[in-house]
């Protein structure tokens, strides 16, 4: 009996080592599978830095099948605040279907919102058996009676909850609720490591958009400094930048002009009779961009212009945008100067894709630098307009003194003073020709050319100019204003073949043609002429200046016929007999030859009385006194002419 008795010890004793070998076997088994599925979570995760649904996915299976549970979800924070379904394993379709958008809040009402309002594992064995649970619509279509929940927890806050259900009674042991506690932390590190990269990358792109923006601006800043004062360069720059920055496909700048608009500049493959359409410029209608853009000149973001009012109304410039170009999302920013509407920035997409707000902050920007550069502009070409205006205004000033230099060393002569006004008229309207006329009451005769060229100087010569109806001098002379011909070679008289006209077509190469009047006293004496061997028009400006011309020559030819007519006087004053040596005869004979030279004085001159004086050295007043016209010559030992005397 004892043999058998110690024979049962022994059974005993190895069943109970054996179970606990089992259970050491088991432990070891679940232990090993705990840390091969962990195992598999961190290479998930370390493979799947940026795809953080593969890596929750994952977990959710992982944690349902080590802790033998039918369904798993994993509910995360939204961006209004709320809790939904990120995951779920194995629950039913009508389940998934009911809670795409089911908001959960923390609460007692369900098992979820425990978790989070006490932000530790809870577990409810039976879900129909919990008085406080309010969730029965989610149960019915799952099925599920115990349900755990354990919360995802960083920094103290909960973002999310990782729950395990089962659809028979049957509580998870304090190792499966231990396990999914560590897949609940594996899941918080996935969620922060993909939110810090997401961080960081949203930073990097922030600075690669800073950089390309600070580019961009640098670009154009170099085209407006390169191209000061012209424009167009500038806002092609900023078309391109701007519609490559927003991936936009078409970019449009915009100039107001009057109630119409102009695209001045365009960007990207838009078809021609589009381009052409905006190039011509158009009045847009109330439902357009610029229409909305202009009035309360705010920025308008279309994101689909084919479903737009514009498009449905049937306005032409949408219809086009639509049909011809393709256009479908676009925005506008007005271009304001003091609140003034001066224009449009456009871009233009041809698909349906909102722009991102930063990228209508830049189109934005890119408004405001136009502006900018438009006021830049206009100031630069007002002072050179003002630096060119003081330039011909020196030049003309420095031409004027030049002529009247001229004319003071060539008292009487007329040819160096044409040939100087000419000079300086051709050089300062960009003419490189001139003739001066004077006009007899006949023909006109070219006194005075330069650089024209001899076989027409010879024919100006042999045949001067009679002033037909129609002919340049002609009309000079009937209206007695400057006579502007464009193109003298388009006029019907050189197709008539009148001889003036073709020797100074085919002779001269004359092209555009001005013929200035001289007049003294309402009548014409002559013309200046001046001509280009192109066509090009002389400016409003360069009209008056030669204009300017003519009367300084008016006033050197009258200044010559006076000086000539003095000189005339002198000489036959000069050839009175006698008079030469008056001067030293005796005082007695005086008398006679004082006579006998005013009587000729006056006979030569034709005057009705005359008289000889003379007198001494006192004679002359000493101070400040008056000299009388009598002692004039003495005093001044030349011939002194009193008019109104």
């Amino acid at each position: 009996m004892e043999t058998f008795a110690d024979q049962a010890v022994i059974a005993i004793e190895n069943v109970r080592l054996f179970d606990e070998v089992q259970a050491r076997s088991r432990e070891l088994s679940e232990s090993l599978e705990r840390q091969k599925a962990t195992a598999e979570v961190l290479k998930t995760i370390s493979r799947s830095t940026f795809d953080l649904q593969s890596v929750l996915d994952t977990l959710t299976e992982s944690a349902a099948q080590l802790c033998e549970a039918d369904m798993a979800a994993i509910t995360r924070q939204g961006a209004d605040g709320g809790f939904y379904h990120a995951t779920n394993f194995n629950f039913p379709p009508d389940w998934v279907d009911f809670t795409k958008n089911f908001r959960i809040e923390p609460g007692r009402g369900s098992v979820v919102g425990r978790a989070l309002l006490n932000r530790k594992p809870v577990q409810v064995l039976d879900v129909l058996a919990d008085p406080e649970y309010t969730y029965p619509e989610p149960q019915k279509k799952a099925g599920y009676r115990t349900f755990l929940a354990v919360p995802l927890v960083r920094d103290g806050n909960p973002i999310g909850v990782l729950a395990l259900c089962r659809t028979t009674v049957r509580p998870f042991s304090d190792q499966q609720i231990e396990l999914v506690t560590t897949f609940a932390d594996q899941a918080v590190i996935a969620i922060e490591n993909v939110r810090l990269f997401d961080e960081v990358q949203a930073r990097s792109r922030e600075l690669s958009e800073s950089l390309e923006q600070q580019t961009a601006t640098s670009e154009v800043l170099g085209v407006i400094s390169s191209s000061p004062g012209e424009l167009q360069p500038v806002f092609q720059a900023m078309l391109a930048n701007a519609t490559r920055l927003c991936e936009a496909s078409y970019g449009a700048l915009w100039l107001r002009e009057g109630d119409a608009f102009r695209a001045v500049a365009l960007h990207g493959p838009l078809p021609a009779s589009y381009a052409e359409m905006l190039r011509s410029g158009l009045s847009p209608g109330p439902a357009t961009v610029l229409a909305r853009a202009a009035s309360p000149r705010d920025t308008v973001h279309i994101a689909d212009l084919r479903a737009g009012q514009g498009y449905l109304t049937r306005e032409p410039l949408s219809v086009a945008g639509v049909e011809i170009a393709g256009i479908r999302t676009l925005v506008g920013v007005p271009m304001l100067k003091e609140n003034e509407l001066v224009g449009a920035f456009a871009i233009y997409r041809r698909e349906v894709r909102p722009f991102t707000d930063k990228q209508i902050a830049l189109v934005t920007s890119f408004a405001s630098q136009a502006v900018i550069a438009i006021e830049n502009a206009r100031l630069l070409n007002e002072l050179r307009d003002r630096t060119t205006e003081l330039s011909e205004s020196l030049e003309q000033q420095t031409a004027t003194s030049e002529v009247l230099g001229v004319i003071s060393s060539s008292l009487g002569e007329l040819e160096p003073v044409f040939k100087a006004m000419l000079a300086n008229a051709t050089r300062l309207c960009e003419a490189q020709f001139g003739i001066f006329y004077r006009y007899d009451g006949n023909v006109f005769h070219a006194d005075a050319l330069y650089n024209v060229a001899s076989a027409l100087a010879d024919y100006l010569r042999r045949e001067p100019p009679r002033p037909g109806p129609t002919s340049a001098l002609g009309r000079l002379l009937e209206s007695k204003q400057p006579v502007h011909i464009r193109d003298v070679a388009a006029e019907p008289l050189y197709a008539e073949r009148v001889p003036l006209r073709v020797a100074a077509v085919e002779l001269g190469g004359v092209r555009t043609y001005l013929a200035v009047p001289m007049l003294k006293e309402g009548e014409l004496i002559g013309a200046i002429v001046i001509y280009r061997q192109e066509v090009r028009p002389f400016t409003e400006k360069q009209i008056a200046l030669v204009t300017n011309f003519a009367a300084q020559a008016v006033i050197a030819v009258e200044n010559a016929r006076l000086l000539n007519e003095l000189r005339d006087r002198t000489t036959e004053l000069e050839r009175v007999p006698g008079a030469a040596d008056s001067d030293r005869r005796r005082p007695q004979d005086h008398q006679p030859l004082d006579l006998r030279s005013a009587d000729g004085a006056r006979h030569a001159c034709r005057i009705g009385r005359s008289a000889l004086r003379h007198g001494k050295s006192r004679d002359i007043p000493s101070g400040g006194g008056r000299v009388s016209a009598c002692r004039k010559p003495r005093l001044f030992r030349r011939i002194q002419r009193v008019p109104g005397v």
